[in-house]
């Protein structure tokens, strides 16, 4: 779990295996160590970690399964924007799973599903 977290957000910010042991003051291969479990991050660079990638280390260790997204320093109207967005993403994941489809399908295809659903709704 701990190898697989910490791949998946080295991926998702878009660091390399050799960028990532850089910013971290380590050889590649500790980071390659720990993506195939051979090794685990000490304490201190779990910290490093969950700083570097803003989530928890619960998060990062596999005992919290939710991803928190740190909004600090943002305007009470950016943070009404972003809450506003993530209901409206789930809106539409429960809407994709309702009409099975995959959530991450494109907007377009989600919007197409929509406008049929209307149409259907107004014909009965």
């Amino acid at each position: 779990m701990v190898s697989e977290r910490i791949k998946d957000l080295r991926e998702r910010d878009g660091y390399s295996q050799t960028a990532l042991s850089k910013k971290l003051g380590l050889t590649r291969s500790s980071i390659n160590a720990w993506e195939t479990g051979i090794s685990v991050p000490s304490t201190q660079y779990l910290v490093e970690l969950s700083r570097l990638f803003k989530v928890s280390t619960d998060y990062i260790l596999g005992i919290d399964t939710s991803e928190s997204l740190r909004i600090d320093g943002l305007t009470i109207e950016q943070k009404n924007v972003l809450c506003a967005l993530v209901e409206q993403f789930e809106r539409c994941n429960k809407f994709a799973h309702a009409m099975n489809v995959d959530p991450a399908c494109e907007a377009e295809e989600i919007l197409e599903l929509v406008r049929e659903f209307k149409k259907t709704k107004a014909s009965e």
